[in-house]
């Protein structure tokens, strides 16, 4: 790295804390966002040819950007750092510093979308042969929980509040109303309906044992003895699939309700539902939200090209000229 120019250093500097100044007493800033600009802005004035945040033009931080990139800076990282540094010209220009943004042209760097987290066939599998070899009132309780879960995509909220008679058209589908409360319904496979067929015998020992205390939660499908909703809570059911992912010899850190759900989608499409269908059942409001587990399906797909394909595992002395 070349000598900076003199002076450079210290003009920075002094701007740079001008900027905080005015971010802490105009906007409140705290201490750790006051700190992360200061590193964001040293680092940009670092990757200057020039060293000079004052004078730098569109071009010289677009090389910053570049040069960010050829570091291998996460794309989230580089476009705080452009946030950073349009901020703080738009600084420099209300000031009289500068007469220009030379960071207005400047686009962040495109970030991927992170993909969900999800269960093979298999894993889910072994979910619920864990959960077959549970006994008595709770362990019913749980394969219907499972069963309703899986076969509907349910959100955790969705499934943990199901009114007792969310079930219609002959308790073939049940009527959820999700975020925004939009309602759909969704039907259920006979696996689930018998799951839930059985559970319903034992229902009663999970209501309150006070019966002057069982009103609200007689109105719900899964009540709870505890809980001031009346129905299972979030945290509860969280736990009880954590102690069936242990059982089912499968690491609880890559488990959850969400994570059933993103289960759910994936192996429709990889089965070959249609998109559309997919978004109706998950209660999406956009089709976009959906089309993620394509994602999940491609990179899938690349992996198992990568993996089993016969020429991916062909070295280099193996390929032809």
């Amino acid at each position: 790295m070349s000598q900076a120019p003199s002076g450079a250093g210290h003009a920075n500097g002094v701007l740079i804390e001008l900027f905080l100044d005015m971010m802490a007493a105009e906007r409140g800033a705290s201490p750790n966002t006051l700190d992360a600009y200061r590193r964001d802005l040293v680092d940009v004035a670092a990757r200057l040819s020039s060293r000079n945040l004052e004078a730098a033009t569109t071009p010289d931080l677009e090389h910053v950007l570049a040069s960010m990139a050829a570091d291998g800076l996460a794309a989230s990282t580089a476009a705080r750092r452009l946030s950073a540094i349009k901020r703080f010209y738009r600084f420099l220009l209300s000031d009289g510093v500068r007469e220009d943004n030379p960071a207005t042209p400047l686009r962040a760097p495109k970030q991927g979308r992170p993909l969900p987290k999800i269960l093979t066939e298999d894993d889910v599998d072994r979910l619920f042969d864990a959960a077959s070899g549970l006994s008595g009132p709770a362990g019913l309780r749980t394969r219907a929980l499972m069963e309703l879960l899986y076969a509907g995509g349910l959100r955790v909220t969705e499934l943990v509040s199901l009114p007792l008679g969310a079930f219609v058209r002959a308790e073939r589908c049940i009527q959820i109303t999700g975020k925004g409360g939009r309602e759909r319904l969704v039907p259920l496979t006979e696996a689930a309906l018998e799951a839930v067929a059985a559970y319903k015998v034992v229902r009663e020992a999970h209501l309150p044992v006070d019966r002057t205390k069982s009103g609200k939660a007689a109105r719900y499908l899964f009540p709870s003895r505890t809980a001031k909703t009346g129905h299972l809570t979030r945290e509860r059911f969280a736990q009880i699939l954590s102690e069936l992912t242990l059982a089912a010899g499968l690491d609880p850190a890559k488990v959850s309700p969400h994570v059933l759900r993103h289960a759910f989608a994936t192996h429709l499409l990889a089965r070959g539902a249609d998109l559309r269908s997919v978004q109706i059942l998950l209660g999406h409001a956009d089709v976009s939200t959906t089309q993620i587990y394509t994602h999940v399906l491609d990179e899938r797909l690349k992996s198992l090209v990568q993996s089993a394909h016969p020429l991916a595992r062909r070295t280099d002395d193996d390929q032809l000229d």
